[in-house]
């Protein structure tokens, strides 16, 4: 056996062991990960409005507290508003759910001719094994919801700590990074860093402009057709449709449908087939417009991005794909080397004319038969000149 031969054995077989703990290290640290990335991108979006604060004199640290404070407050407030309002409306829809069943019967007895009654209906579903089997997983599951919402206000604790460490020691963690770098290094990293601070800012822009639109337009349908509440419900239409990505647009509609029940069921349909409509006009109209203005890329690379970052990360990535692709290719395009394109119709999209290609084989024709004389003038023998 040579003698490199167990070295070798043994260095391969270390490295496979740390390749494993490696890869058991990072699956077991995947959520702790992904909510440090979702924190970085979170004091992204507050460093500008820290950056002023902390120019103005004010500690950075104190500067973070305040703009942190103020979203927080911000959301509460939003959250006990419609908590407030769903809540009122749960025990108007429970104390009118009679008068809405004999609504619902009479339409069916009216169009299928048959001859139903509210209580028949009611002591059916009563002795119905589907409630029975529902209320017994319902109170099995309680300790399963209680874990999750526990879990996820600790996530939440978990991203808005990091996302505070990240904005209030922004300039340590820049220096700490540049210090392990050489100087020209230094600057692009820097550059890279405000580039960053630009298109997550311009994206979190973008989104509030388009749920200030969309609450705009839901607000005055909803005024339109008489449904209670409706400011707030606009809010809650513009918000939840615009940050939470994927399923954000089927909750945004579900509130404002079910409390247009509650006054017509009509209206509910009214409101479903304008949430639809609407949501067409946003996806092709809207949204790839102002995206790539703000955050200077392709609708279709916008879209991509998205498709992509939904498939590596899910919700997460939807949510951050198109800011972090704007900093990519803004950070790209400054030392990709670019070329003057030349004056061609065809770069504009436009076909040479008919005479013009017509003039090109006369031209080229000429060409070749000049060349065909000269080498007939020449000989077999001579040499062409250089």
């Amino acid at each position: 056996m040579p003698r490199w031969l167990p070295r070798a054995m043994v260095l391969a077989l270390a490295l496979y062991a740390c390749f494993q703990i490696g890869s058991w290290a990072f699956h077991q640290l995947i959520g702790l990960l992904i909510n440090i990335l979702i924190a970085f991108f979170l004091a992204l979006a507050v460093e500008p409005a820290v950056g002023r604060m902390a120019a103005r004199g004010m500690r950075r640290g104190l500067a973070t507290f305040l703009v942190f404070i103020a979203v927080l407050v911000v959301g509460v407030g939003f959250v006990v508003l419609l908590g407030s309002m769903l809540a009122g409306q749960i025990i108007d829809m429970v104390e009118d759910f009679p008068k809405y069943l004999d609504s619902v019967i009479r339409w069916i007895n009216g169009i299928f001719n048959t001859e139903l009654s509210r209580v028949e209906v009611q002591d059916s579903l009563l002795r119905s094994d589907w409630l029975r089997k529902y209320v017994q997983n319902s109170a099995s599951g309680v300790l399963d919801v209680s874990a999750t919402v526990l879990g996820g206000l600790f996530k939440l604790l978990t991203i808005f700590l990091f996302s505070f460490y990240f904005a209030a020691d922004g300039p340590r963690l820049r220096r700490a990074l540049c210090s392990v770098l050489p100087p020209a290094k230094q600057a692009e990293v820097l550059r890279a860093w405000e580039i960053a601070v630009d298109k997550t800012g311009g994206y979190l822009y973008s989104r509030g402009l388009m749920a200030l639109i969309s609450g705009a337009a839901h607000f005055v349908l909803l005024e339109i057709l008489g449904v209670p509440y409706a400011p707030a419900l606009a809010v809650w239409v513009g918000l939840v449709s615009q940050f939470i990505p994927t399923i954000g647009t089927y909750l945004a509609g579900a509130l404002p449908m079910l409390i247009a029940f509650t006054e017509d069921p009509w209206y509910a349909l009214w409101v479903l087939g304008f949430v639809l409509v609407y949501q067409q006009f946003e996806n092709y109209v809207l949204q790839p417009k102002l995206t790539a203005r703000t955050v200077d890329i392709h609708p279709a690379v916008a879209f991509g991005s998205v498709v992509a970052g939904t498939a590596l990360l899910g919700a997460v990535g939807a949510l951050i794909a198109i800011p972090a692709v704007a900093t990519l290719q803004a950070f790209l395009g400054a030392y990709v080397r670019r070329y003057d394109v030349t004056d061609d119709p065809r770069v504009h999209g436009h076909h040479r004319p008919r005479a013009s290609r017509a003039l090109a084989r006369v031209r080229g024709a000429l060409r070749h038969h000049g060349a065909a004389r000269d080498t007939e003038a020449s000989g077999p023998g001579s040499t062409p000149e250089a």
